[in-house]
């Protein structure tokens, strides 16, 4: 029952912080401003949280399932399984993307990233570090570029070149 209350507190907070954050830039956003917008005091948003940051890096990894970084990709259908669910949830969630990119705070998300593919990576055999840390941040800057583009090209489209090898002609 307390990670239930946990987790409701935490959404709450952050439900307040990007709703502040597509009102007003977020440099210009305080604690305090946060903890009025969700109704509780300073106190409590600092229970959850050390700073506000903490609150976005929390929202990625309480959806870290939605993004499909469980498992380490064994085959090339793995590899776009993977990438089509990191792009649904991007697509998904874009405006809150959107505010964090604005914000200058997209590094949280490649933190994430790195951070799951590395677990999915760790035990998996023959796979290096590197190979998660280029998995992820081809991910991330693939997912960025989109987004600034208005996530116009077509998921499958993107999936697609972010699953099959380069081919670079002499």
């Amino acid at each position: 029952m307390k990670n239930a209350v946990l987790n409701d507190m935490e959404i709450r907070i952050e439900h307040a912080l990007f709703g502040l954050m597509s009102e007003r830039d977020y440099r210009q956003i305080g604690v305090t401003d946060i903890a009025e917008a969700a109704g509780i005091g300073r106190a409590t948003f600092y229970r959850y949280f050390k700073r506000k940051e903490d609150v976005i890096a929390a929202y990625f990894t309480r959806n870290a399932e939605a993004f499909g970084l469980q498992n380490c990709p064994k085959c090339k259908e793995d590899h776009a399984q993977i990438v089509r669910a990191v792009l649904e949830t991007v697509y998904a969630e874009k405006e809150r993307f959107a505010l964090i990119r604005q914000a200058h705070l997209e590094y949280l998300f490649l933190d994430f990233l790195n951070r799951q593919t590395g677990e999915a990576f760790k035990d998996a055999d023959g796979h290096t570090s590197y190979e998660a840390h280029l998995f992820a941040g081809a991910i991330f800057n693939v997912c960025m570029a989109w987004l600034d583009g208005g996530c116009a090209e077509p998921l499958d489209e993107v999936t697609r070149v972010l699953t099959e090898p380069i081919n670079i002609s002499d």
